[in-house]
Order: C-alpha cells, then structure tokens, then sequence
C-alpha cells in the first residue's frame, strides 16, 4: 500500500499534467471503483488528506481518489512522455485500458487511467465543500507536520497500555505513518516499537514526532520508497530506501550508528525492523 510520501509524490506529479484540463466524461468499468455521480468540469487544484488525493474541479465538486493496496494512476495524452504512479507493475507501460482498469477519466487532452487489480481503491464524487466533513477524512488525525509535540504526547499518554508502534500506525491517532515511515522513525528516535506509549516521555514524544517529519521529508524529496513513479514509460523509481532508510529492508546489516546487525521481529502483528542496540527494549 502506497504511504503518505508516496501519495503526496503522486499529488506533485499529477499536478503538472492535469491542473486547467477539463474533465468531460467518466467512463465506468467497474461499478464498485467509482461511487456517486460523474460530473465535468475544469481542474483547479490537487490536495492530499493522508493518503487520499482530492481532485477538485471548477463546477464545486471534487474527486477522491484513494489507491489503497493497488490502485494506480496513469496519464496518458499520446503525445506527451506517459505519466504513472502507484502500485508498480507492467501496467505503466501497457497498452491501455486493460482487465484492471475500472475507471477512465477523459480530458479535453489526455486520459487518466483509473487501475486497480484488487479493487479494492475508488474513485469518489462530492460537493468540495463536503469533503472535510467525508467520514473518511473527518476521522484522520493531524499530520506530523500539523501536529505540536504536547499535543502529539497527550495522544499517546490516551493509549498508554499500546505499544508504541500500533499507536503511531493508527491513523487516528497521527495521520501518514505506515509501517516503513514508523520503523524508521523509531529507529532515528532510539524507541524499542514494542514498548508501551504510556511508557514514552515528553522528550521521547518530541524526538519521535521530528523524526518522524525527518523521514518522511526525505522520502517525498527523494520521490518516495516503494512505489514506482514514472514520468518517462521506462522512468525511475523513488529511491528511499537505497539512498536513507536506516533499518527497513536492512536486516542482517549493519547498523549504521553502532555495528551491530539490524533485525526483523513482529510486533503489533506488522514486519518491524530494529537496531537491538541503539533501541534496546526498557
């Protein structure tokens, strides 16, 4: 599943094809991919709460788009270099539409491709105006970047009999972190992810909640982890993980600040991975 940094790449790269293009029909491949009634109308901005894309147009109406495990989008004008991002796979280069395609959206110039091999993402139509008060939005919490670190402590210190990493991972409780961006903020922070919140002090919290901003900083510079987002049809990958992640995918390395081995463990039923030494468990 695509992660907060990865949707907010998407959000960037997105912008330059569609923003002044007029939306004028929606083909529907796939009933359960696209809830509400279609409509038309010029695109005026793309927004990002967490990891949903708001597409709003200039008729007072606006499309959520959310990708969840493997969802993609992909723009394609026939003349330009194609535009794709989200789940990787051959479809970025495929012709298209294909058997995973549930949802066209056509332009005055260009389509884009609504893809999604589990169906399990949608395409969403809304008055702008309501798109704050959305069930789906309306229960995202601040994310790191909005959020002040008493305010972040006070949350923890609510589920204080959690351990630290399911807390963060709720996005209810912060809004972005997945499970790469916990890992490797927990790391930065020196926090064993199986303790528990309530254990967490004012000081730890406001270490975490930077690192947290840190990680996620350099991955949307860096154009994401684990996605593949290309701008050319046999384009570049976002390249976090190569270039800074510090534990994730890094098990049977060595730790960069002291040496020793990083590992792999389960907690909160999640693939984690740790320093033993620089996050011994307290």
């Amino acid at each position: 599943m695509p992660e907060l940094p990865e949707v907010e790449t998407i959000r960037r790269g997105l912008s330059n094809f569609i923003i002044e293009k007029k939306l004028k029909n929606s083909v529907i491949l796939c009933e359960k991919s696209f809830i509400g009634k279609p409509t038309t109308g010029t695109v005026k901005n793309i927004r990002r709460f967490g990891k949903a894309l708001i597409i709003d147009l200039d008729n007072n109406f606006s499309l959520m788009v959310h990708l969840r495990m493997t969802g993609q989008l992909i723009y394609d004008d026939k003349t330009a270099e194609r535009y794709a991002a989200g789940h990787p796979s051959d479809n970025f280069i495929a012709n298209l539409p294909n058997r995973q395609t549930r949802v066209i959206l056509e332009f005055d110039s260009g389509k884009l491709y609504f893809n999604d091999q589990r169906k399990f993402g949608f395409i969403k139509v809304l008055p702008t105006k309501e798109i704050e008060n959305d069930n789906f939005i309306k229960k995202l919490a601040p994310e790191p970047w909005k959020m002040s670190a008493a305010d972040f402590y006070k949350r923890l210190q609510k589920h204080k009999n959690s351990c630290i990493k399911a807390t963060i991972l709720d996005q209810t409780i912060i809004c972005g972190l997945g499970n790469i961006y916990a890992d490797e903020a927990l790391f930065l922070s020196h926090i064993h992810p199986a303790r528990k919140s309530g254990s967490i002090s004012k000081t730890e919290a406001d270490l975490l909640l930077k690192s947290a901003r840190k990680v996620m900083d350099r991955s949307i510079a860096s154009g994401g982890s684990t996605m593949a987002t290309y701008v050319k049809a046999d384009g570049t990958t976002g390249d976090y993980l190569e270039k800074f992640a510090q534990v994730f995918r890094r098990e049977g390395k060595k730790c960069s600040l002291c040496g020793e081995k990083i590992v792999k463990i389960k907690v909160a039923g999640r693939g984690t991975h740790i320093c033993p030494h620089c996050q011994e468990l307290k």
